[in-house]
This record gives structure tokens, C-alpha cells and sequence, in this order.
């Protein structure tokens, strides 16, 4: 195996190496390329471009696009989907950050256990 193929080989274990073409991810997720355009659109997924211009996607792209598929499915407008799952992943992420400082602030000393609680989302 050459030393190029071993790079795209490694590459497909990669989470958001954009492996998979319109086609290809939209047979995966049993959508259309209109819905999958769409979830582009409302900017919760970049799609990377080929060199012919072509859109290729990511495994971790497809799992936010079946995320919002199954909101959709649920009755809720793609748009509303887009952004609850948006604001899903923002809350995701300042959980973790605080839970990282505290965790941090409580390894230096800085703060009480019992100021170091766990915050959690509210049940949903």
C-alpha cells in the first residue's frame, strides 16, 4: 500500500473526514438530497466541496442530519429542528467547559466541594 493510500485509509477512522458523497449519505440516512440541502442551508452542517465542487460529508455530519430527521419525523419544522439541536449542542458543550473548570478550580483548591456540583439540563 502506497504511503497516499495509507493516509486515506487512516483517515476514514476519522470522525469528520467528509467520506461520504450526497448519494451515498443520503441512501444512508434514508432522506432526500433536498432535506440534507436544507440542513445545510439553516447552517448546521458544512459540507466540505470536492475539487469538482461535489458535497461530501462526515459521519459526524450525518449524525446530526438523522437528528434532525428524527425531529422532522416528530412534527417539528426542519427549521425549529436545526436550531433545537444548535442549542442542544451549545448547552452540550457549556456543561462541559463547566464541569471542566470546576473540576479544575476544585483540583487547585480554589472552591468547595460542595460549590463544585454537578449543574445538570433540566429533564425533557
Amino acid at each position: 500500500m502506497s504511503a497516499e493510500n495509507a493516509s486515506v485509509v487512516g483517515r476514514l477512522d476519522d470522525d469528520g473526514y467528509p467520506a461520504y458523497t450526497m448519494g451515498r449519505a443520503t441512501d444512508v440516512l434514508g432522506i432526500t438530497p433536498a432535506f440534507l440541502r436544507a440542513v445545510g442551508e439553516a447552517g448546521l452542517i458544512v459540507p466540505l466541496r470536492s475539487e469538482g465542487g461535489h458535497r461530501r460529508y462526515s459521519r459526524r455530519q450525518l449524525r446530526v442530519a438523522g437528528r434532525v430527521r428524527e425531529l422532522v419525523d416528530q412534527g417539528t419544522p426542519i427549521e425549529a429542528a436545526c436550531r433545537i439541536i444548535s442549542l442542544e449542542d451549545q448547552l452540550d458543550d457549556a456543561l462541559r467547559l463547566n464541569r471542566d473548570m470546576r473540576r479544575k478550580l476544585g483540583e487547585a483548591g480554589q472552591i468547595p466541594a460542595a460549590a463544585g456540583a454537578e449543574i445538570h439540563p433540566p429533564a425533557g
